[in-house]
């Protein structure tokens, strides 16, 4: 491991094989969650003005990073589109649906180019490495 590497793991970041591992699952959520959303007929329009939306988040940055982080994490983790999308399909709520494909959607991409969860360090310091200027 060189001395980058180890300045990387040490701050809880992911290296070598297993950061390729969790960007292509990251490519694989968001191939399978666009897929999904084509055969449940979900509306083009709804997709483009929604995928973006879970960014809104890092508005939160400019109160501080602590708070930026908490609220980044909580809207780019898989969980609560995970549990809407169950919800949505038990109720049959069509919206709700959509909704949490296209977040999951917005969530693959983002890790699969490297955008991983945040500490509280900064906005550049996640779990998938630093991102951003050093």
């Amino acid at each position: 491991m060189s001395m980058n590497e180890s300045a990387v793991a040490a701050c809880g970041a992911t290296i070598g094989g297993v950061k390729w591992l969790l960007r292509c699952e990251g490519l694989a959520l968001f191939v399978a969650a666009c897929a999904l959303y084509h055969l449940w007929g979900g509306s083009r329009w709804l997709f483009v003005v929604l995928f973006l939306a879970p960014d809104l988040s890092f508005l939160v940055y400019l109160i501080g990073a602590k708070q930026g982080a908490i609220i980044y994490n909580a809207v780019h983790t898989t969980l609560v589109p995970i549990v809407l999308m169950g919800i949505g399909s038990a109720l049959a709520v069509p919206l709700l649906t959509s909704i949490s494909i296209i977040w999951l959607a917005h969530i693959g991409l983002d890790r699969a180019l490297g955008y991983g969860l945040k500490y509280e360090t900064g906005f550049g310091f996640t779990h998938l490495g630093r991102i951003g200027r050093t």
